[in-house]
């Protein structure tokens, strides 16, 4: 579970500027105001190649500011024609043209919103913190509008929701529109309406605070190694990209850098044997945004909490995971709960067993210690090679990032008939950034993919996919722009990025995200790709894992970094051996994160000290103290730099759920390439997006709801 826990679909500060998109999205309104006041490259359609591609060329910071007054004005302007509108309210003059609204401010949100996850030096900061209370007062400003809400309602209400004039996405388009208006406060009184505004952009400016605090934390705390003697235990590999860490450092502290990331810590405390520096290295890393300095982020959480709560009552629900959950497929935080109840047990149990083994082994060696957590991973390694014979030293001249994004792409050849060719000649907003037009059977143009693999001062950690447009077939098609962002360590000049099976499978999934975007088939763009339930849309991208441990790109893609050869079948074995091994930490330090997040969000409006209802919540959970959650509060980006994940951290449970069913399907086909099986997921996941409810699509797909059991069996936890 390690590797999905790290995604989110989109920059989490993303989340404040788009949420409205869903509603208001691409193409310009009829009748709306052309003239722009300010000018710039950042207003203008897109021009150039594949329908148009984003102008990072032409880009100027200071510029950003004033471009978004005057998209917010065009946008005001694009919904005025709507309300200004003398016909009556149908499907057409309301619906659609909403769905063609805001079409300006929508393109200067990719554009900044890559800046302020991938690129968050200089002035970015500041403006960002500029830029989010606009866009949320803009937002409850249309959500606020009383007659664009009446008209919305006269469709809702119409009786071509009922006599089949609409189909079946349309009347769940008008249905999301409503709904989506109400859970926002269109029916509150002006009063009311007030004071949401007044929250919604307080909350958009802690949510800022919060991610830039974590952002210092991460650039601040770096772990410097001077002596060579401090190394013991680590692969050349890891000490090269230590290395390369300290030279982009300039060298300032020392020859090697463990920097303050997931993609730098967790390689060190698996390796190095030098216990008082893991012990360093991972206290930096799990007290991110929580040092009691000027970055400390718990004030913000217990400010955000409550004005959650506030919310939460103000637009009628008994607590904010409550008003959360409503769009869900869980629907309600209870069935979320009972879910992880289900698995938290049995997890706890098999990290009983993990941490015994580990105990044993240290004893064995004499060191006198107890297992805390940052031993964990250390000695979780020396037990795969006890019981399976397994190094994953072994395993990584193997996986090379290059050969293995090829292995994305040639599978989704095989099962979906997309085609990878790199372009050149396309603006990137940096030169690691690669760009490659998508084609399908026939030659025809899919989309463009862009790809931004590596670590860098002022990208925020963790692996994320994006998309720049959204598919869409109103009349005239447009082609969707994803990109998938990770933040693997560079290796030396000239020679091949390594990475780690779990780094390997992180790769897999966020090009589950792309795929699901790439293969989106639908007409309006709220429907598209991953737009869908927040606790659906983890479903595409793990079931897109399975493929990198199939033997056709293993055998194919595996191959050793220096002698071409495959990887032994030998090892391949071993590993298939081990599938569930450590499955105890991986599911314990996830579920912990998410049953936080649930709890947090249940507690109610009272002030809340956030280490300490992390501690007491965690303690009457029977946590065990040899791991910590894989969040801890203070740095849990996905529920405090944003709304997106708020109570819905469960999220990946629940889609793990429905991808341990769906692969099972495969396995009962006889292979994870059966054309009839991925033409059927296609066909009812990959390509609908929002235009189906969410559970109609799997029964399609499985022939059936979904059995839980099936994730207990992929875990190798016991099925009751």
């Amino acid at each position: 579970m390690t590797h999905v826990t790290r995604c989110l679909i989109s920059a989490l500060s993303f989340a404040v500027a788009i949420a409205f998109l869903s509603v208001l999205s691409h193409a310009q309104a009829p009748g709306a105001a052309k003239k722009m006041e300010f000018d710039s490259p950042l207003l203008k359609p897109w021009t150039g190649p594949y329908g148009g591609v984003p102008p990072w060329n032409l880009v100027r910071s200071e510029d950003f500011i004033p471009a978004f007054d005057a998209a917010i004005k065009a946008s005001n302007a694009d919904i005025k024609a709507i309300t200004d509108d003398p016909e009556p309210a149908d499907f057409d003059n309301t619906i659609v043209a909403m769905e063609r609204a805001g079409r300006m401010l929508n393109r200067l949100n990719a554009i900044f919103f890559v800046y302020a996850s991938n690129l968050n030096v200089g002035p970015i900061p500041d403006i960002e913190k500029v830029v989010v209370p606009k866009l949320s007062e803009h937002e409850d400003s249309i959500y606020q509008n009383q007659k664009l809400f009446d008209r919305i309602s006269a469709v809702y209400n119409s009786a071509a929701m009922k006599d089949g004039t609409l189909d079946l996405a349309q009347r769940r388009l008008v249905d999301d529109t409503y709904k989506t208006f109400l859970r926002k406060g269109a029916k509150l009184n002006s009063a009311d309406k007030a004071k949401l505004s007044q929250m919604n952009t307080r909350l958009a400016r802690l949510f800022t605070d919060f991610s830039q605090n974590v952002l210092a934390d991460e650039k601040g705390y770096v772990t410097w190694i001077q002596d060579k003697s401090e190394l013991g235990g680590l692969p050349d590999s890891v000490i090269t990209a230590m290395a390369n860490a300290a030279k982009e450092r300039g060298n300032k502290n020392g020859d090697w850098a463990i920097t303050n990331t997931r993609s730098s810590m967790d390689p060190f405390l698996t390796y190095s044997s030098n216990r008082p520096l893991r012990e360093k290295v991972w206290r930096n890393y799990y007290s991110r945004g929580d040092n009691g300095d000027k970055y400390d982020n718990n004030k913000i959480i217990s400010e955000i909490l409550k004005l959650r709560a506030a919310r939460a009552k103000l637009l009628g629900y008994e607590t904010h995971a409550h008003w959360r959950m409503e769009p869900t497929m869980a629907k309600n935080p209870q069935a979320a709960m009972d879910l992880m109840m289900k698995v938290w047990p049995k997890a706890l149990a098999r990290v009983k067993e993990e941490v015994a083994d580990m105990q044993a082994i240290a004893d064995e060696e004499g060191t006198k210690i107890k297992i805390e957590p940052w031993d964990y991973r250390y000695y979780a390694e020396k037990v795969r090679k006890a019981k399976y014979d397994l190094d994953f030293n072994q395993v990584k001249p193997y996986l090379q990032l290059e050969k293995l994004r090829d292995a994305m792409m040639w599978a989704a050849t095989q099962l979906y008939g997309l085609h990878f060719q790199q372009v050149s000649g396309v603006p990137v907003f940096h030169p690691d950034v690669t760009v490659w037009e998508v084609t399908d059977n026939d030659g025809k143009h899919v989309g463009l993919w862009y790809l931004d693999p590596y670590a860098r001062e002022g990208k925020r950690s963790g692996a994320w996919m994006t998309d720049y447009r959204a598919q869409e077939n109103m009349g005239e098609p447009i082609t969707t722009i994803v990109s998938n962002n990770s933040n693997f360590i560079k290796g030396a000049k000239g020679e091949p990025v390594l990475i780690s099976w779990d780094d390997a499978v992180t790769l897999f999934h966020e090009f589950g995200h792309a795929l699901h975007g790439l293969l989106s088939k639908v007409k309006y763009p709220s429907q598209s790709g991953t737009s869908v339930a927040r606790d659906y849309v983890e479903f595409p991208s793990q079931i897109n894992e399975h493929w990198l441990e199939t033997p056709e790109i293993l055998n194919q893609f595996a191959v050793h970094y220096q002698t071409g050869e495959a990887i032994p079948q030998e090892l391949l074995d071993k590993i298939k051996k081990a599938a569930t091994f450590n499955q105890g930490f991986d599911t314990v330090e996830y579920l912990a994160s998410a049953l936080i997040d649930m709890k947090l969000h249940l507690a109610g409006s009272d002030d809340i000290d956030p280490d300490a209802f992390e501690r007491d919540t965690l303690a009457d959970m029977g946590m065990p103290s040899e791991l910590p959650m894989r969040h801890r509060t203070p740095h849990f980006m996905h529920i405090f730099s944003s709304d997106s994940y708020s109570a819905g951290y469960y999220s990946y449970l629940w889609a793990d759920a429905l991808t341990a069913d769906a692969a099972e399907r495969f396995v009962e086909a006889g292979s994870f390439y059966d054309k009839d099986v991925a033409k059927s997921l296609h066909d009812n996941v990959m390509s609908i997006g929002d235009t189906i409810d969410p559970a109609e699509g799997f029964r399609r797909f499985r022939g059936r709801d979904v059995d839980t059991s099936a994730l207990l069996r992929k875990r190798g936890f016991p099925v009751d």
